[in-house]
């Protein structure tokens, strides 16, 4: 079956080509009963412009670039479900594009997809977000930028991001405040900067309550399930054991649970188990997690309302917009049972 084109769609509503299109890119100066025939034509053809047509025919492209390390993550995941609802409304179209540094062609095969796709901008996510040749890249090629989340040169683009050092004290206290003292921490991937930021608010919480967590309270984790198991098993082997454990991301805390399970260590009685980001691990564990809950919806919507205003108003407009977490109290964590 033949697509429908622009020039159909122009045919049956009795106006130009030019007009069709002014009615689908949103422009002013088309009188409103025009705008709703043409509206109401459309959507009886069925019409979809394509948006690379739409891209080469104009000075602005209408696809947007998502770029991940690990595009199947469910931090990934989230954030592009926020970011493709947003672009639908916009009227533009999502891309995308995993970059894998360990592969030595990563910039020709990205330098490739930016000549192919011609991109209205660019959205990057931690941890490559932090990424100077990254960066440099995308300069050269005079592709506009949002980053999510950055912990490095932060007056270089604009950015939405949650305040993660807040967060962690925020959690921090919450333990604090059901009595617990020995509290033990699982940092995250060292090469994301949230880790560091997580690291210090907890570090804050724990300053001003006067005490100092012993290095053996504060262990080395990924982000993944293994590393918080691993981490479980060294801090409970060990005696007198925390009364808490503070894991940097959900999968580590969820890691960290499996590991008192597994020494019979009742959660949250023996042991209070708390995590970040309210993945939907916090909820399928038992007890639920008590957690952090990140707007990562929030973060790839506003990223895409933030680029497509950067480019079609040639300024940065608002360079930084924080967004709201929520501290998630569950059932894994609870008072002190040591006096």
């Amino acid at each position: 079956m033949k697509p429908i084109t622009i020039k159909d769609v122009a045919e049956r509503a009795g106006v130009s080509p030019k007009t069709v299109s002014r009615v689908i890119n949103g422009e002013a100066h088309v009188r409103p009963e025009i705008r709703e025939s043409v509206a109401r034509v459309v959507a009886d053809m069925n019409y979809r412009p394509n948006a690379f047509a739409r891209g080469l025919s104009s000075s602005r492209s209408f696809l947007v670039g998502l770029f991940f390390d690990d595009p199947v993550s469910g931090y990934a995941a989230t954030i592009q479900r926020g970011a493709l609802e947003q672009a639908r409304a916009m009227g533009r179209h999502i891309v995308i594009e995993p970059i894998t540094f360990q592969r030595s062609d990563w910039r020709e095969r990205l330098v490739d997809s930016l000549h192919a796709l011609r991109l209205g901008g660019a959205i990057l996510t931690s941890p490559i977000c932090d990424r100077a040749e990254l960066l440099d890249i995308f300069d050269r090629h005079d592709v506009p930028v949002v980053r999510i989340a950055p912990g490095a040169e932060l007056e270089r683009t604009p950015q939405v991001r949650m305040d993660d050092r807040d967060a962690a004290r925020d959690m921090a206290e919450h333990l604090l405040a059901l009595g617990h003292r020995d509290i033990a921490f699982v940092r995250g991937n060292p090469t994301h900067s949230a880790s560091e930021r997580r690291w210090l608010g907890f570090h804050d919480a724990m300053t001003a309550a006067g005490l100092s967590p012993p290095p053996e309270r504060v262990m080395q984790g990924d982000f993944r399930f293994r590393s918080g198991f691993d981490a479980g098993e060294a801090l409970f082997d060990r005696h007198p054991r925390p009364t808490a454990v503070f894991a940097s991301n959900d999968e580590m805390a969820l890691g960290v649970m499996i590991a008192a399970m597994s020494r019979q260590i009742a959660v949250p009685r023996a042991v209070s188990i708390v995590g970040f980001d309210d993945a939907e691990i916090a909820r399928m564990a038992w007890p639920q997690l008590t957690t952090i809950r990140q707007p990562n919806y929030a973060l790839g919507w506003e990223a895409v309302d933030l680029v497509i205003h950067q480019h079609g108003t040639n300024t940065t407009g608002d360079p930084c917009r924080i967004l709201p977490y929520e501290l998630v109290i569950r059932g894994s964590s609870g008072p002190c049972a040591v006096s």
